[in-house]
């Protein structure tokens, strides 16, 4: 690496500094267990906006999907227009101020507590966070070995000792300070990454000529799409795949639909609605919000379709070609070769900082779902505040753990994995939750629990990126996946959302029913007394 690598240690010491007060600041304003869980409802809408940007927005959008648009080219912009349409002014307009309302009203202080308060439910909310405990390190996990790795190469670190300082960093300020010193570093390093990304943009552009002039450029490489990437649909970077094609398939169903849906039911996205006193900071929120998730996705996935053009015009070989193959290795290879000095330690400082920030979130997460609404809920003598950061701690060991047994190359695809499953486990009854006017318990536990087993399921029987890896159909049915090579290609969500959906509403239908003639549980009258 051409930056000088003192000066890069010496910005990075100042920022873990920075991040360090922050998570000090928080720990001296966590008083009670709703300072932990729900940073007191008295968050600021600029760093709602931010922070729940920047846990929004980790390494796999900037580096994973940055890569991933320069493999499969400008469709990816269809996320950006999903991420900001409903993963922000959907989800803040139509979810968040019913969340703010109900979580208040109910003093639900997590996502799963959320949903066992609506419903009158324990199984609920031990279901729910038992999804986040069982799934949410896989994602960790894999933000880890994004954040331990840029560590190791960018300072020199042997990677164990990087993993396991990054790990233990975040660990402090998020066990000791609780949400609020999560939302207070999140901001702080969405202004970074900000900065970061907007530099990027601006200094693409300037490298290849103008913007007409690089993508024009990018217009005219499609005859240098590879065969095999051509017969499975790819028809250059400034167009959509084939319809229906494997590469179109995976692009529409698994990256734009998988990530641009699934973020309407991220639980430590979820948690961040109930983090303000009323619905106008949430409105608020929207104006920050929008243009900060544009800059992040839309530089990310433009300049990552561009960077084909830099390098065949300085190596002559399109960008996946350049990393050898590695998806994740294009953004920084590109960084390192483009930019000057000075922009790198920026950008470096910008991942680091998009990797804490998502990182942290997802601990806070996983341990209030392990303490707070599981071990404390059977228990029931645990204080609170105690729980949920035993619980913090434990997650954090887990999702080390896991690191060391996962490979490197799975930023975008252990992103678009648990949004998917979060949205076919929890969005229908979520979505119940907050505007049913009687939900029904049965059917929400009815969807949960179809949704869950049928993104499991395919993923392990039939999506082919997922099953091969996993052997289980191999082991079983002596073929890495079922079904033709169409349904290997269609993302689990595509099954598994539409089917929770139905068995919600025939759930609901059935309630009813039974209510009409006199056989309801009285299910319906317990949630509507919560609400």
């Amino acid at each position: 690496m051409a930056v000088n690598t003192l000066t890069l240690a010496a910005v990075t010491l100042l920022y873990l500094a920075a991040i360090i007060t922050l998570g000090w600041l928080g720990y001296r304003h966590t008083k009670e267990h709703e300072d932990y869980l729900v940073a007191g409802r008295r968050i600021h809408p600029a760093i709602l906006a931010l922070s729940y940007g920047a846990t929004f927005i980790s390494t796999s959008a900037i580096v994973g999907f940055g890569g991933v648009a320069a493999q499969l080219g400008m469709g990816l912009i269809w996320l950006t227009v999903l991420n900001i349409g409903v993963g922000i002014f959907l989800a803040f307009v139509i979810f968040g101020k019913k969340t703010r309302e109900i979580g208040q009203r109910l003093h639900a202080v997590t996502f799963p507590d959320l949903l066992g308060k609506c419903y009158a439910s324990k199984f609920m909310r031990y279901a729910a966070g038992l999804v986040i405990v069982v799934a949410m390190p896989l994602y960790t996990a894999a933000i880890l070995i994004g954040g331990a790795r840029f560590i190791e190469t960018t300072l020199a670190i042997p990677y164990d000792s990087a993993l396991l300082g990054f790990a233990a960093i975040v660990a402090l300020y998020v066990v000791l300070g609780g949400l609020i010193a999560v939302m207070y570093t999140d901001a702080m390093q969405g202004a970074i990454m900000l900065v970061g990304m907007t530099i990027l943009l601006v200094l693409t552009y300037v490298h290849l000529g103008g913007v007409m002039e690089a993508h024009a450029a990018l217009d005219g490489l499609t005859s240098m799409v590879p065969e095999a990437m051509a017969a499975a649909g790819h028809t250059g970077w400034t167009s959509m795949p084939v319809l229906g094609s494997p590469i179109w398939l995976t692009l529409v169903t698994t990256i734009v639909l998988g990530v641009g849906i699934g973020v309407l039911a991220q639980p430590q996205l979820v948690v961040r609605f109930m983090t303000v006193k009323d619905s106008r900071a949430i409105h608020r929120a929207i104006f920050i919000g929008g243009p900060f998730i544009l800059m992040m996705t839309g530089v990310a996935f433009t300049v990552g379709a561009l960077t084909n053009v830099y390098f065949v015009q300085n190596t002559g070989s399109i960008a996946l070609e350049v990393a050898g193959g590695n998806v994740d290795a294009i953004i920084p290879a590109y960084i390192n070769a483009s930019m000057p000095d000075i922009f790198i330690i920026v950008f470096m400082l910008a991942l680091l900082a998009a990797a804490m920030s998502t990182l942290s979130s997802l601990i806070h997460t996983m341990g209030t779902a392990l303490g707070h609404d599981i071990w404390r809920s059977i228990r029931g003598n645990v204080p609170s505040l105690r729980a949920s950061q035993t619980g913090c701690v434990l997650m954090i060991v887990a999702s080390v753990g896991l690191a060391y047994l996962m490979p490197v190359s799975i930023i975008a695809r252990a992103t678009a994995m648990f949004m998917g499953l979060c949205a076919a486990a929890f969005l229908p009854a979520y979505a119940a939750a907050l505007y049913a006017r009687t939900p029904s318990r049965n059917a929400a536990i009815a969807s949960l629990v179809a949704g869950t087993i049928a993104w499991f399921m395919w993923t392990a029987f039939v999506h082919k990126a997922e099953s091969s890896v996993l052997g289980v159909s191999q082991a079983i049915f002596g073929v890495p996946a079922l079904l033709s090579s169409f349904w290997q290609a269609v993302d689990p969500l595509i099954i598994a959302l539409p089917l929770s959906t139905v068995v919600l509403l025939v759930g609901t239908a059935l309630d009813r029913t039974g209510a009409e003639t006199g056989e309801t549980t009285g299910d319906g009258e317990a949630g509507e007394a919560l609400r």
